[in-house]
C-alpha cells in the first residue's frame, strides 16, 4: 500500500524577492517505535538526501530544518524516540513517551516487519497517543520499515493494513536502506496532513513564525537565517488568519 503521489517539491528554497516577510508554518511530529526498527535511519536518510548542507540537531534527538512542501514555507522539528520496552518494564522511558506525546502534533509509528513485536507495540504506542490527544483526527501515519528484507519477514503487508485499518491510521511499508523517496513522500505526507489539521481544528488559528526576508538569497545567508529562525531563542511565534 502506497501513499498518495507528492510532487518533488519538498527542498530548501530561497525566498522570494516580492515580499520583506514571509510567514512559515511551524510543525512538528515524532518518530515511535521499539528498537531497531530504523527510525533514526529514517531521519538521517530523509535530511542528508534531500537538503543542501547539514541537518541541525539539538539536544534530546530533536532534529530541525526549514522546508518547503508544495509551495509552503514549514519550520520542520522531527523528534526521534529511544527504543520503548513494554508499559510497566521501565518508568523512566515510559514519562519520556508521554513528553514526545503531549508536544507532537503527529505521529509516525513504526516496526519492523522482521520483527513481530514491534508490530505488536504499535498498538500500545497508539492508545498512549489517544490518552493525551482526545482529537481523533490528529495525523498518525503507521511505516512498515525494512521492506527490503522479504526473506526473514514476520509481517505480512495484510497485517499491517489490518491494524491501520482498525485504528483509524495511514499506513505505508517502504524500505529505507533501498528506497529514499519513499521515506521522503513519508515525512512529506505527515506534513501536510498535520498542515492541514491546524487549519480546520476548532478555535486553533494556523500557527507559525514571521522572518524577514534576506537582501541577497545566496545560500549563505539563507542557511543562517534558517537557523535563527529554528533557534528557540529567535523564534517568535504569530498567528495568522
Amino acid at each position: 500500500m502506497r501513499l498518495p503521489a507528492m510532487s518533488g517539491n519538498f527542498l530548501l528554497t530561497p525566498i522570494p524577492e516580492s515580499a520583506d516577510y514571509y510567514t512559515v508554518r511551524d510543525i512538528k511530529m515524532a518518530v515511535m517505535g521499539t528498537s531497531s526498527v530504523g527510525k533514526t535511519a529514517m531521519i538521517v536518510r530523509f535530511l542528508t538526501k534531500r537538503f543542501i548542507g547539514d541537518y541541525e540537531t539539538n539536544t534530546g534527538n530533536l532534529y530541525s530544518r526549514l522546508v518547503v512542501v508544495e509551495g509552503e514555507h514549514m519550520s520542520l522539528q522531527i523528534q526521534d524516540t529511544p527504543g520503548y520496552v513494554m508499559v510497566g518494564d521501565d518508568v523512566s522511558q515510559v514519562a519520556d513517551m508521554l513528553r514526545c506525546v503531549q508536544s507532537a502534533e503527529g505521529f509516525l509509528l513504526v516496526y519492523s516487519i522482521t520483527d513481530y513485536r514491534s508490530y505488536e507495540y504499535i498498538r500500545h504506542l497508539h492508545q498512549h497517543i489517544r490518552k493525551v490527544h482526545s482529537d481523533s483526527k490528529i495525523p498518525i501515519l503507521i511505516v512498515a520499515n525494512k521492506g527490503d528484507l522479504l526473506h526473514i519477514r514476520q509481517v505480512p503487508s495484510e497485517a499491517g493494513v489490518q491494524l491501520a485499518n482498525e485504528l483509524g491510521c495511514s499506513f505505508v511499508e517502504i524500505s529505507t536502506s533501498e528506497n529514499c523517496q519513499d521515506v521522503c513522500q513519508v515525512f512529506q505526507h505527515l506534513c501536510k496532513e498535520i498542515g492541514k489539521h491546524q487549519s480546520t481544528s476548532s478555535g486553533e488559528k494556523r500557527r507559525g513564525s514571521v522572518i524577514p526576508r534576506p537582501k541577497s538569497p545566496n545560500m549563505q545567508d539563507l542557511k543562517r537565517r534558517f537557523k535563527q529562525v529554528l533557534s528557540p531563542k529567535a523564534k517568535a511565534p504569530s498567528a495568522v488568519a
